[in-house]
This record gives C-alpha cells, sequence and structure tokens, in this order.
C-alpha cells in the first residue's frame, strides 16, 4: 500500500490538473460571458433618437418641424471634475442642479450614460464643444425639438415631453427609456406611433481614461435610426390663423369641418399659446407658467368644454318629432308664453315658423308630445319610458358621448336618461314637468364644441356624419389613416326631412342673425344663447354653407358674449366667407368681432 502512495498522489494531481484546464478551457473558449462583462466596460452603448415626423396643413404648409439640440450625457464612474466652480459656469448651470443630476445619473447607473445637462442649444454647443475632450465621462447626445415656423394650432397640434415614470411602466412596447421625450397631447400624442420613428444604437469602444477609439466590431452591430412618418393634417392653416385673430382677447371657441369628409379645417380654443412656449430647455417653467394661468390657455375647449347647446337644439328636436311621426310640417302651435318665455313672432307657428322665429313655447309644447305618448297610464313611468326612447333617438346625432376624434381628453358632454333623474329625484318622483327645460336645450344636457360642429355637418349631409378628425394622411397616403374616420354614421332621419329643415335655418338667420347673412352665399344656421348662472350667457352659433353643396360646416361658442346672433354669428359668418372666398368684403363687422364689445 505504501508503494502505491505516489501513485495515487500523482493520479490526484493529474485529475486535479486536468479539471483545471477543462475549467479554463470552458471560461475562455465557449462562456463568453466573461468576455461580455469585460467588453461591457469598454463599450458605449450609443442610442441615436430619429427625427420625430414633420406635420403639414391640409394644403402643404408646415405646421411642426425639428430643431436639433444636444445632451450632455455623463458615466458617473468616469466623471472627475477638479473645479465645480469653473465647470458650472462654462457649461452655464448652477451648481445645485449639476448635483442633483450627477446624483440622478448615479442612482439609475454607475456605469450607463445618463443625461447631465439636457436641450444644449446650438449657439451653446458651438461655444462648449471643442473643450468637451477636457473633461473624462461625459459627451454629447444629438436630439431634437419641435419647432413651429408659425404660433398657431398650440391645442391642435399639442405638445412633447419628457416621460414620465408611470408611462413607462404602462409602456407595453418597452421602446422608450428614461429620458425619452413623447408626445403628451393633440395629434402629437395620438399619432406617437407614427411620429416618434425608430431608434438607432450605436456601440463605440472607449479606452479607460473614456477616449472614444472607434467603431466597436466595425460597426456591424450598429442600427441606424429610422425618422418618423410625416403626417398631412386636416388644418387650413390660413383659416385657422384668421380663426384665432378673431377669438383674441375672448374666451371660447371655433370648430370647422368640412362635411363631405370629416375633416376639421379649423379647431381654435381662446384663449391660447404660442406652441413655441413648449420646446426647449424652458419647457418646465413655461408649462408651470401657462398651467397656472387663470384664463387656462392648456385647456383644449374643442373637446373639453362642455355647455347647454341652447337653441341649437331646437333643430335637432324637430327631426327627431318628424321622423317619430309626432311632429309633421303642418303642426302649428300657439306661442303660449305662460309656459316659457319667448319673444315677439307671429302666432301661432307651424314646424316652419317654430326654427325661424326660435320658439320656447313651440317645442315646449312639442317636447311634451314626444316624452308623453300615453303608453303607461302612470304618468311618472310614462315620462320614464318616453325620455329614454328619445334620449336613444338625440344620442344618433353624436350627442351624449365622444365622437371618437383623433385627440386625447375628448369629453362626451351629457343627454340625461330617466336614471340620472331617478338618482336626483327618486324613482317615480319626477315628470316632464321636472325636465321640460331640455326642450330647448337647457337642463342638465351638455355638449362639446367639436359636437356642435359635427351636427352642423348632419345638417348639410341629410342625416349622417363622419368622425371629425385631423389627419388628412400619413406618408402622403390618405390610405393609412383609421378605418373609423372613413365609415359613414347614419342618424336614422330620414332625408326628406332635411329639406325643411334646412330652408328654416336660411331663413332664420335674416330674424336672428342679419349680420351673418353674406351676399350671393347661401347659409343655413341656427343661433343659440346658452344660459351661464354664473355670468353673462354664452353666445352661440352653428351653421354650413353653401346650402346648396356644402363646403364648411361650422360651430362657433364665444363665453360671456350674449345673444347668439351677435358674438357667435358674426364670427361664423367671417370664417365662412374667409375660407369660402379667400378675402373678407364686410371690414366693419370685421371690426366689430375684432374689438369684442358684444353685450353693450
Amino acid at each position: 500500500m505504501e508503494s502505491n502512495r505516489p501513485l495515487i498522489i500523482s493520479f490526484v494531481i493529474i485529475l486535479l490538473g486536468a479539471v483545471l484546464l477543462v475549467k479554463l478551457f470552458l471560461i475562455q473558449v465557449t462562456d463568453d460571458s466573461y468576455l461580455r462583462k469585460a467588453e461591457k466596460n469598454a463599450i458605449q452603448r450609443i442610442v441615436d433618437h430619429p427625427y420625430r415626423g414633420l406635420v403639414y396643413d391640409r394644403n402643404g404648409k408646415l405646421l411642426v418641424y425639428n430643431n436639433p439640440v444636444f445632451d450632455l450625457m455623463v458615466i458617473p464612474r468616469e466623471f472627475s471634475v477638479k473645479d465645480t466652480a469653473s465647470f458650472c459656469k462654462f457649461f452655464n448651470i448652477k451648481k445645485e442642479a449639476l448635483i442633483e443630476n450627477f446624483n440622478a445619473a448615479k442612482k439609475y447607473s454607475w456605469v450607463k450614460p445618463s443625461p447631465l445637462i439636457k436641450q444644449i442649444s446650438n449657439e451653446d454647443f458651438a461655444r462648449i464643444q471643442d473643450y468637451l475632450i477636457d473633461y473624462r465621462g461625459i459627451f454629447v447626445m444629438t436630439r431634437s425639438v419641435r419647432s413651429y415656423p408659425q404660433p398657431s394650432a398650440a391645442n391642435a397640434l399639442g405638445y412633447i415631453g419628457e416621460i414620465s415614470g408611470n408611462q413607462l411602466t404602462r409602456d407595453e412596447s418597452k421602446y422608450y427609456r428614461q429620458g425619452d421625450y413623447v408626445g403628451l397631447s393633440g395629434v402629437e400624442a395620438y399619432y406617437e406611433p407614427d411620429l416618434r420613428g425608430r431608434k438607432g444604437v450605436n456601440y463605440r469602444m472607449v479606452n479607460v481614461r473614456g477616449i472614444d477609439k472607434g467603431k466597436f466590431k466595425n460597426g456591424d452591430l450598429d442600427t441606424i435610426s429610422i425618422a418618423g412618418k410625416n403626417i398631412q393634417s386636416t388644418l387650413d392653416l390660413e383659416l385657422q390663423q384668421y380663426g384665432e385673430r378673431l377669438l383674441a382677447g375672448k374666451r371660447g371657441s371655433v370648430v370647422a369641418i368640412e362635411p363631405k369628409t370629416g375633416e376639421i379645417l379649423s379647431f381654435i380654443s381662446a384663449p391660447t399659446y404660442d406652441p413655441n412656449q413648449l420646446t426647449g430647455s424652458k419647457f418646465g417653467q413655461n408649462f408651470t407658467l401657462l398651467n397656472h394661468d387663470g384664463n387656462k390657455p392648456l385647456f383644449n375647449r374643442p373637446v373639453m368644454a362642455m355647455y347647454p347647446p341652447g337653441s341649437i337644439f331646437k333643430v335637432v328636436q324637430s327631426l327627431v318629432g318628424l321622423q317619430e311621426g309626432i311632429l309633421t310640417p303642418n303642426t302649428t302651435l300657439s306661442c303660449n308664453r305662460s309656459l316659457v318665455a319667448c319673444h315677439n313672432h307671429p302666432n301661432p307657428v307651424n314646424l316652419f315658423g317654430a326654427i325661424r322665429n326660435s320658439c320656447n313655447p313651440y317645442y315646449h309644447q312639442a317636447f311634451r308630445m314626444m316624452i308623453n305618448q300615453e303608453v303607461s297610464s302612470n304618468t311618472y313611468r310614462d315620462t320614464q319610458i318616453g325620455l329614454d326612447k328619445w334620449r336613444e333617438s338625440v344620442m344618433r346625432f353624436g350627442l351624449g358621448g365622444k365622437l371618437g376624434v383623433d385627440m386625447y381628453g375628448e369629453k362626451g358632454g351629457s343627454i340625461p336618461s330617466s336614471a340620472l333623474y331617478d338618482k336626483i329625484y327618486g324613482n317615480g318622483r319626477w315628470k316632464y314637468s321636472t325636465i321640460y327645460s331640455l326642450s330647448i336645450g337647457q337642463g342638465e344636457m351638455l355638449v362639446t364644441p367639436l359636437q356642435m360642429a359635427n351636427l352642423a355637418a348632419i345638417f348639410a349631409n341629410k342625416g349622417h356624419y363622419y368622425v371629425p378628425h385631423m389627419i388628412k394622411a400619413i406618408d402622403g397616403d390618405p390610405n393609412l389613416i383609421p378605418e373609423k374616420f372613413k365609415t359613414k354614421n347614419h342618424t336614422g332621419v330620414d332625408p326628406a326631412y332635411f329639406d325643411l329643415v334646412q330652408e328654416a335655418m336660411v331663413e332664420a338667420l335674416s330674424g336672428t342673425a342679419a349680420r351673418a347673412i353674406i351676399k350671393d352665399i347661401a347659409i343655413a344656421g341656427k343661433t343659440g344663447t346658452a344660459q351661464n348662472p354664473s355670468g353673462e350667457d354664452h353666445s352661440v352659433f352653428i351653421a354650413f354653407a353653401p346650402k346648396e353643396d356644402p363646403q364648411i360646416a361650422i360651430a362657433v361658442y364665444v363665453e360671456n358674449a350674449g345673444w347668439g346672433g351677435r358674438a357667435a354669428a358674426s364670427t361664423a359668418s367671417l370664417m365662412i366667407e374667409k375660407y369660402l372666398r379667400g378675402n373678407i368684403t364686410r371690414p366693419a363687422l370685421e371690426t366689430y368681432v375684432l374689438e369684442g364689445n358684444f353685450i353693450y
């Protein structure tokens, strides 16, 4: 046994040596994890952010383009500064901000690059670029911010900003990373997947001092960025700018639609702001100022503001009554002012006269005929049944719910149901006398300006509409727009009934909005005065023109401006003339609107 001991020891040593050799072979040849870790420490992964797609108006005029800026990136492990005060002065950053940004970068990663100074302008970059090599652990990444050649359509176009933590959590595509920019409102947000493009990646070799040593593996792993798709919007820039000028200094909105397509020609929210305020390094500062502005310029009135429709709703009442067989063109009712107040006009009136003269008592009685059809001997139950049936018909006009415009934040308004009144008053404890204000577009009924413009398009189209939208083509191809914007939506009302309504709307202008009449252009319109319990009433007007071949449908709301035949009708008339003729032939009316003295 003693004689075998050297042999056994030699065998163990050989076996251990073999194991070590095999392990070394596996590490150096077959297992590249250590190689990859080593390479990771010596390679910079630089994301190449694509340019966002451009946005044009319907006539090819540029609305949004990209302006290059530069982010100063830092790798915390390699970053070193001997004179912090000089660094801050040279790079135009406060010491507190530098410390905060550097700590945030360390928290994210010691070895991965993070933004240290964001959105350095072209001028500042030209000043500092030759001195960047003097500082270890920093390099520049080119980015772009949005710029606007015209300070118009801010609420329609929207803005981009840095993605939030909540958005990153919800990002199922895993496309975004901390510090990326994303569309936050308007067209920028809705068409983000089209506008953002696709990122590229470059891998660079660096030595221990962070000095660039060239491409990694000759660039075989690099990918190029792909710019976002260009978008042609439906907006008419010239009409948009004119409408913004008319509403300057006022609160309200104007929405104009091409009835045949549902394309939005103008989308005006007043007060508005210069979209260039929400770009570049001052985004946060300016956003805070705009967000705290008492005039609420960031509030997107065309899709977010909700008002009673007022007398404009009488046209819908007329069509529902005709379709249900409750009303006929010859239905004649007395203007009984003991029911509800009215103004002087011929008495009694048929349906044509009721629309033309906007007779409140007529619709008080007509609505009751629609609601109380004696389908139940219980008056309360009868009203409940009638209201819900009526509501179904009204909602087919695009009211009481979101239309589906290509813009986030849209409100749906309200067409009240029996369930609402049950909640307010209790089941079986309300009847027609509780809800009669709905007959003239008041009470619990609410609509958005976009919905009112869509109503005008329905009247122009004799019973159908296309969902209003901002998109005309994506990358020059109109076939790429969502299918829902090319689909007809029908109200269920016989087109024949619209002939009477259109004629009455043309005649209505001479009685309630004579200043809106344009020589040689037949406008079909309806004024409204939406009650406002907290101040002067809102001025409301909808119209379409020319009556024979409608090219534009429009809704105007001017808050606290009183009677609809003044502010709203005048504004709409000027917008119609501007769009159809390209110029204004009534300078006195234009001056009247610009001055804005509507109440006195």
